[in-house]
């Protein structure tokens, strides 16, 4: 006789479901994980530049109620004959000024010409713009005599961060952080409101606050703001 052949084992639903709620478990757990170490790691790395962004954003606000006194330096001398010829041997190409004048005028005058900085020439003259964070200022050249002339204003502390705000007159590199911050930021607030989401369901008054720090600034905006 053949032997009856044995029926495959009956799997139970309600194990099956257990292990499925399991995995879910485990998946979720993993990803909170995952989330929170994105969360801190964008905080660490952001939190010196979002106070910095925070003050500044108030000192911005309130500009006109926070007086700076500028400071003035002005200086005058007379380059030499060979960086002078120097100036004028760069001057058909209308780029910047020559290393020979920028390593003078650092020496002699105490005066930082970037490489890059663009020089304005016209007739017997070459100016050279100096702006810079909380500052302004510019050093001509008269091509013909050597007489130089500069100016350099200062408005401050304040100032400084204040355009290290706008990113004015910073450069390539800062401009470059201040990108690298914003992508940072953004990485911080959307692992923070995963965060909300995935806890959301223990504490109910999560989603109205965050309604209303959509709802007000909104509404701010719509009846104020013209």
């Amino acid at each position: 006789m053949t032997a009856p052949a044995s029926e495959p084992p009956q799997v139970d639903k309600g194990q099956a479901e257990k292990a499925k709620a399991k995995k879910r478990a485990q998946a979720r757990a993993a990803f909170l994980r995952e989330t929170v170490r994105w969360h801190w790691i964008s905080a660490a790395i952001c939190l010196v530049g979002m106070i910095l962004f925070a003050v500044t954003g108030f000192t911005l606000n309130h500009a006109r109620e926070i007086q700076a006194k500028p400071v003035t330096v002005t200086r005058a001398g007379e380059a030499p004959a060979p960086v002078i010829a120097a100036i004028n041997a760069a001057r058909p190409a209308g780029g910047a000024l020559p290393a020979t004048a920028r390593d003078w005028l650092g020496k002699d005058m105490k005066i930082k010409v970037p490489a890059a900085a663009a020089v304005e020439w016209s007739d017997g003259e070459a100016y050279v713009a100096l702006p810079g964070p909380g500052r302004d200022g510019w050093v001509s050249i008269d091509t013909e005599t050597g007489a130089v002339e500069y100016e350099s204003t200062s408005r401050g502390w304040i100032a400084y961060l204040n355009d290290l705000h706008k990113g004015r007159n910073t450069g390539v590199v800062w401009s470059w952080f201040l990108d690298i911050f914003a992508a940072g930021t953004i990485v911080f607030c959307v692992t923070g409101l995963i965060l909300l989401w995935l806890h959301s369901h223990a504490r109910k008054t999560t989603w109205p606050y965050v309604g209303l720090g959509l709802v007000i600034p909104f509404l701010l905006a719509l009846l104020f703001i013209h």
